[in-house]
């Protein structure tokens, strides 16, 4: 993974000499920011979920940025979706299976892309190859923001 972080919601993921978990707390000892009107209705209109994100990853890729295969398999509510709001350039967007291995599918998203991962998809492997940079002009410098929302416990 080569993106940098932040959160906003009740918890925010974080990594030290523990590893990588959800903390209600930024390592600077604040409290993350609530997540945004904007951002929460689309939970509300595409989520299909009763209960409310309770994180929204932020990432933002660079050019070179990466995120390799991975399953989402820290929360506690599988059953809750993962909704996945793309920004600024395109991101070659990879899904694969539960299990490691096998055929994998690709598509290009872009700014504006919404991918819900529930259901049987929930668990798949899946991520980023690369950024198209320079592909859109919502950002400034270029770069790509990702929006991850999910329900934490």
């Amino acid at each position: 993974m080569s993106v940098r972080m932040s959160a906003a919601g009740k918890y925010g993921w974080i990594t030290d000499r523990k590893g990588y978990r959800y903390s209600q707390v930024h390592p600077q000892g604040m409290l993350w920011p609530a997540i945004p009107d904007r951002v929460m209705d689309a939970w509300y209109a595409l989520a299909n979920c009763p209960r409310e994100p309770e994180c929204c990853l932020i990432n933002w890729y660079s050019e070179d940025a990466r995120m390799g295969l991975h399953q989402d398999r820290d929360e506690a509510d599988f059953d809750c979706p993962v909704l996945s709001i793309s920004l600024g350039d395109d991101a070659l967007f990879r899904m694969g299976n539960v299990e490691r291995g096998g055929k994998t599918e690709s598509v290009w998203l872009r700014s504006g892309d919404v991918v819900v991962m529930g259901g049987d998809a929930r668990l798949r492997f899946h991520g980023v190859d690369r950024i198209r940079f320079g592909s859109s002009t919502l950002l400034s410098k270029g770069g790509r923001i990702n929006l991850t929302l999910r329900v934490v416990t």
